[in-house]
């Protein structure tokens, strides 16, 4: 094993054991729940945006849940990763994060100066995946979800990356 893939190795059991904003964001604007039924990931992203429409940034971020480590530090990471970043942008990176794992071309290059880049690993274990994509998709779902609180009666839709 390479300097750098213990460096990334050790990046991502940092983040695995020690998430980032793991906790309940309160007055949180955007919300969205995850789960991979396959593996039990489960993953419940919170968002603060600023701004409205393309203009809005992400002001705050957080997630709870019960999950592996790959899912626990992907969504760690990413966490610090959008905070402040713009909706437009936000979604550009996690385009670039899903090509990174899953190919398509540019997702490695983009993100090359973002400690990301640690989970790029992860595509040699086709199982896992989805494990490192569910906060990801979760955080897109939340994205669009609107204001946090559903109208009475109506319940949100799960991510399910089954």
């Amino acid at each position: 094993m390479s300097d750098l893939d213990d460096l990334y190795q050790e990046v991502i059991l940092d983040h695995g054991r020690s998430p980032r904003n793991f906790y309940a964001l309160p007055g949180a604007s955007h919300h969205a729940e995850g789960s991979n039924p396959l593996c039990g990931d489960r993953v419940h992203v919170e968002l603060i945006l600023r701004g409205k429409n393309g203009g809005a940034t992400i002001d705050d971020i957080a997630f709870t849940g019960a999950a592996c480590a790959i899912c626990l530090a992907s969504a760690s990471m990413m966490t610090e990763h959008v905070k402040g970043l713009s909706t437009c942008e936000t979604r550009r990176t996690a385009e670039d994060f899903r090509r990174m794992l899953v190919g398509g071309g540019g997702g490695e290059e983009a993100l090359a100066d973002s400690p990301l880049l640690a989970l790029a690993g992860v595509r040699k274990f086709p199982m896992r995946v989805k494990c490192a994509t569910l906060p990801w998709h979760t955080l897109l779902a939340a994205l669009d979800s609107g204001d946090a609180a559903a109208p009475a009666g109506i319940e949100r839709t799960p991510v399910s990356t089954e």
